[in-house]
């Protein structure tokens, strides 16, 4: 039974989510980003607990199927950037198409009437947030950063960075962390 979870965007959330199952005796096949397969049916008693318990910790257990197939989509894309290397020319929509054997088109139309921006604006979103890490930390130059999340330069990142969050990655730098945001809190 393969069970679809809000706001699971990390690997300490698959710690908290692995905790739950144990208190709650749950025995999963797998646990990953987004979802957690169950070896079997807990029935509604136990589910709901589960559901609970998820709450408690901020996520959610989605049934709506629409909303698994966004989460899905956000999943693969936050998992995408937090491997810390975009391909120059990386198509969202041959990534999401191929991982989810689904009609891009459509998958597309659904995440924009239900999230209220296209998938691609929310992987550049993604991106950003991973480059405000970045800066945080100083772990690289700007060039490097711009190369490893698929930018054509600095400067076009520089742009795109600018237009997302209204300054520059240097501003961004001297102001500090209390513009970063939290992965399952980046969207608009």
């Amino acid at each position: 039974m393969k069970l679809i979870i809000k706001n699971m965007v990390c690997p300490r959330c698959v710690s908290s989510v692995e905790k739950a199952l144990r208190e709650l005796q749950l025995k999963a096949k797998a646990v990953r980003l987004g979802e957690v397969e169950l070896v079997k049916d807990p029935g509604k008693k136990k589910l709901q607990q589960f559901a609970d318990a998820l709450e408690r910790d901020g996520f959610e257990l989605l049934d709506d199927q629409k909303k698994q197939v966004i989460e899905k989509i956000k999943n693969l894309l936050i998992e995408k950037v937090q491997e810390g290397h975009v391909e120059e020319h990386f198509s969202v929509s041959k990534f999401i198409g191929r991982r989810l054997l689904k009609d891009y088109p459509s998958l597309s139309r659904l995440f924009s009437e239900v999230e209220g921006i296209t998938i691609e604006q929310f992987f550049i979103l993604q991106k950003i947030e991973k480059i405000k890490e970045w800066l945080m930390y100083n772990e690289q130059s700007l060039s490097q950063m711009a190369f490893d999340m698929g930018y054509s330069s600095s400067q076009h990142l520089s742009s795109q960075f600018k237009k997302f969050t209204g300054m520059t990655p240097s501003q961004f730098k001297q102001l500090g962390a209390s513009h970063r945001r939290s992965l399952d809190a980046v969207h608009r």
